[in-house]
């Protein structure tokens, strides 16, 4: 999921993740996931940590999928979520297995986005939703995110909402810019 060295990173930081991270934008995510063309009823929250992102969510079965184990651990006890230690890039679900894969403020730090990308449309039904939540570089306060990310050795990759929404579009799902600013969200909806 996250490249090596992130990985350790959050491992780290797990115990205090929480304390430093405000609470993810529920409204932002139920407006992202109000483009699903069919019921929520099973979500992956991909990149989802300690369970910032899903305890912004009612409804749905909700699993974490991260490869930090340290935040996992977090989301199983703190949240009391249902946690996989897994790879983006390869999920280790069925084909359409699942209504809508969420993506919150994680997804700079995924070493292959395009497989990324390609893994979340795998896995989604028909109808289902992407919600990716990440951060502007094009933003002044996302040029300062990206210089301060990439100081403190980590490998994150940032992309602007068109060109998200382009890469959803050659990995078989039908962009949306749902929002613009520092933090943004782009939705793909699996055809």
């Amino acid at each position: 999921m996250y490249g090596i060295g992130d990985v350790g990173f959050f491992d780290r930081v797990a115990p205090l993740y929480d304390l430093a991270m405000p609470p993810a934008d529920g409204e932002a995510l139920a407006a992202g996931l109000d483009h699903a063309a069919r019921p929520i009823e099973r979500l992956l929250d991909v990149g989802g940590g300690s369970g910032r992102a899903a305890a912004a969510l009612t409804g749905p079965e909700i699993t974490v999928v991260d490869a930090s184990v340290g935040m996992l651990s977090r989301a199983r006890r703190g949240r009391e979520l249902a946690g996989l230690a897994a790879d983006a890039g390869r999920l280790p679900f069925r084909d359409g297995s699942v209504d809508a894969v969420t993506v919150v403020d994680a997804f700079h730090h995924l070493p292959d986005q395009d497989a990324a990308l390609a893994e979340a449309a795998r896995v989604l039904a028909p109808g289902g939703a992407l919600v990716v939540r990440d951060f502007n570089p094009d933003h002044p306060l996302g040029r300062l995110l990206v210089a301060g990310e990439h100081a403190i050795g980590m490998d994150s990759r940032f992309r602007p909402p068109s060109e998200l929404a382009a890469a959803m579009d050659d990995a078989g799902l039908d962009p949306r810019i749902v929002d613009r600013g520092f933090g943004y969200t782009v939705v793909g909806v699996r055809r």
